[in-house]
Order: C-alpha cells, then structure tokens, then sequence
C-alpha cells in the first residue's frame, strides 16, 4: 500500500509536535498541529471516498 499525502502529513505533524515539545519552540509545535488535523482531514475524506480538490484519491 503505497503512503500517500495524509499518511506523511500526519507523521510529520507528530515528529514536529514531538520535537516542538522536547525543545520548547512553539512554532513547531504550533505547526505539528496544524499538519496533523490537514492529514487527519484529508484521510477521513479519502476514506470515505469523497473528492477533495477535485481529485478522488491522493496518493
């Protein structure tokens, strides 16, 4: 099953929530955030196999 765009999404936001945390920067962790609802969104929209953007899959 090849990663697709939400899958990445996700993970970088939880590595820089992570790192945002162990460091103390807020930015990143303010990024993390924000990369990790994207991805989730774009995955429970993939999921149920609705279009986004005009597209019907991201991968």
């Amino acid at each position: 099953m090849p990663t697709g765009t939400e899958d990445i999404m996700v993970i970088l936001g939880v590595v820089l929530l992570i790192v945002g945390f162990l460091t103390g920067i807020s930015v990143l962790w303010t990024i993390g955030i924000i990369l990790l609802v994207i991805g989730a969104v774009l995955w429970l929209f993939g999921a149920v196999g609705h279009a986004v953007g005009g597209r019907r899959h991201y991968w």
